[in-house]
């Protein structure tokens, strides 16, 4: 079968398609016949090395973390699941005809396959980070490029608690972030001023998604470094706030509990664009840009 894969560091360029063997579905796993697979930032940055301090690599390298398609292997031990089941879920190097999920959730039938394939990571990432970031209903919450993937899951997922959302992005998407329930501003010079007439009370949170360098600021704002958590920056710490990182503890639970939202038109995702198996390098290049909204999608079947 075809699946994307890189045999070292590099930029887009470095993506090749290659024949590898069919995977098959190990104990408590499924096997998909893939029709989407969802774009993140940390696809490009694995590629670009960025995590080669922390993660052992080991080429050639697959590329992809999330996935929709049609279930036709099932492991030992998996049951509530069926040949010929549409799902969504996590699994490793997903640019593939082919993959092994090893988290899912079944997808609803008004859900389509380039949506809930952009669910899995937003989901996952959204959940833990209002988890640990502590903050109720009533509260206001700062987030820092809130138009994208993640962005969009906290954003409504904070809504959806009854938290006020205020959300830093670029003047044309704020539009986007009103119908997400959020109150846009834009970001750069003067952002403690223009929170601070938006909040007059104050902000008792902010989680940064895009990894931007605005935690000192948003540390000002909040006054309170352990209630200001990045989902994207890996020197939060340094500056005693929060950074939030997996693995995934059961995310097929948000991933339902997410999906059913989705069937119920409570929680939408932005497709911002399709590409083929064959441009994914292109996919690469635009979410590297840094100014998708919603999400980026690579259709395989």
């Amino acid at each position: 079968m075809k699946a994307i894969r890189y045999h070292a560091f590099g930029g887009p360029e470095v993506l090749k398609t290659d024949e590898i063997a069919v995977p098959h579905a190990g104990s408590g796993q499924i096997r998909i016949v893939v029709h989407c697979v969802g774009v993140n930032p940390s696809d490009w940055k694995r590629r670009e090395g960025q995590y080669a301090s922390f993660e052992a690599a080991e080429f050639p390298l697959a590329i992809g973390v999330e996935a929709s398609g049609i279930v036709d292997e099932i492991g030992d031990g998996v049951t509530g699941v069926a040949i010929g089941d549409a799902v969504f879920g996590f699994g490793e190097g997903t640019v593939a005809e082919q993959v092994i999920l090893t988290h899912w959730a079944a997808k609803p039938a008004t859900v389509s396959f380039e949506v809930a394939s952009g669910l899995p990571v937003i989901i996952d990432t959204a959940t833990r980070a209002l988890g640990e970031i502590n903050i109720k209903p009533g509260q206001t919450l700062l987030v820092s490029g809130a138009a994208g993937g993640i962005g969009t899951a906290i954003v409504q997922l904070a809504r959806l608690r009854g938290i006020t959302v205020i959300g830093t992005a670029s003047s044309p998407k704020h539009d986007y972030l009103a119908s997400l329930g959020a109150v846009p501003t834009t970001y750069g010079p003067d952002l403690k001023e223009r929170v601070s007439q938006l909040a007059p009370m104050g902000i008792d949170a902010a989680i940064d998604v895009a990894g931007s360098g605005i935690l000192p600021e948003l540390i000002s704002i909040v006054e309170n470094p352990k209630q200001v958590l990045s989902v994207a920056d890996f020197s939060a710490e340094q500056y005693g706030a929060k950074f939030s990182h997996g693995p995934p503890k059961q995310p097929e639970i948000a991933f339902a509990d997410v999906a059913n939202l989705c069937a119920r038109g409570l929680f939408t995702l932005h497709i911002q664009d399709v590409y083929t198996f064959e441009q994914t390098a292109q996919a690469h290049r635009v979410s590297a840009e840094g100014h998708v909204t919603g999400k980026l999608v690579i259709r395989i079947f």
